[in-house]
């Protein structure tokens, strides 16, 4: 009986470590270093695949998939996207230690380290954050969308849909347009429909069921404060 028991804590401990050097499994990439600079894209992910297929995303969203290859004794990692561009440049060299995983690789000259996490989860872009409907409660200088009011009772929202659209509704009356969120940093780009009302920059400031629009194409201070709600007001 002991020696049955000896004989599973060996197996699962070699089976352990297998796993933690294995290339199999869903990696959350932590920075991009192109030379000195950082390029890190907001919570890009790749899957490994047993079967040697492969995914990538940001976020809630896969944009790509395609198979893998790893060369053991040289550790290079060869990925072809079978619905994108074809990589023209040498395959990364790889290195894994425990939850950690490191590629290199030069490109146009330039040198590449991506430094990648293993995780259990998909990671959240700021796009992701953003979805849903939001009720306004604090203004900060007039602009195209929202005033100023005294009034204790603010039933104005903005309303970001899945499909990339948003919906404001407020007193100076309903806007309707399309938004991007920036790969790389906190901003939304309103993009309303028609010529009324100009297209806007705003920088997200993200809290517990709250988010701060701050407007960047303007010299001078306008900030929008919402409170998520699960309901439309009325």
């Amino acid at each position: 009986m002991k020696k049955s028991i000896f004989s599973l804590i060996v197996i699962f401990l070699l089976f352990g470590c297998e796993n933690k050097s294995t290339i199999e499994g869903l990696w959350i990439v932590k920075s991009v270093k192109v030379g000195e600079e950082e390029m890190t894209p907001n919570a890009r992910w790749t899957r490994f695949n047993s079967d040697l297929t492969q995914e990538s995303g940001n976020g809630r969203f896969q944009h790509s998939y395609g198979t893998w290859k790893l060369d053991k004794k040289s550790n290079e990692l060869s990925i072809i996207i079978s619905n994108g561009l074809e990589d023209l440049n040498d395959p990364f060299v790889i290195s894994i230690n425990e939850n950690e995983m490191i590629w290199e690789r030069t490109e146009d000259g330039q040198n590449i380290k991506v430094t990648l996490e293993r995780s259990a989860k998909l990671p959240e872009t700021y796009g992701d954050k953003i979805l849903g409907l939001w009720k306004l409660e604090k203004v900060i200088s007039n602009g195209n969308y929202f005033e100023e009011s005294d009034k204790k009772e603010i039933n104005d929202y903005i309303f970001f849909r899945w499909d990339k659209r948003f919906v404001i509704e407020s007193e100076k009356g309903r806007v309707n347009g399309v938004y991007n969120v920036h790969g790389h940093k906190p901003e939304v780009e309103l993009i309303p429909y028609g010529d009324q009302v100009k297209r806007d920059f705003w920088e997200i400031q993200f809290e517990e069921n709250q988010i701060t629009l701050r407007l960047l194409n303007s010299d001078t201070t306008v900030i929008r404060q919402f409170r998520r709600i699960n309901k439309f007001p009325n």
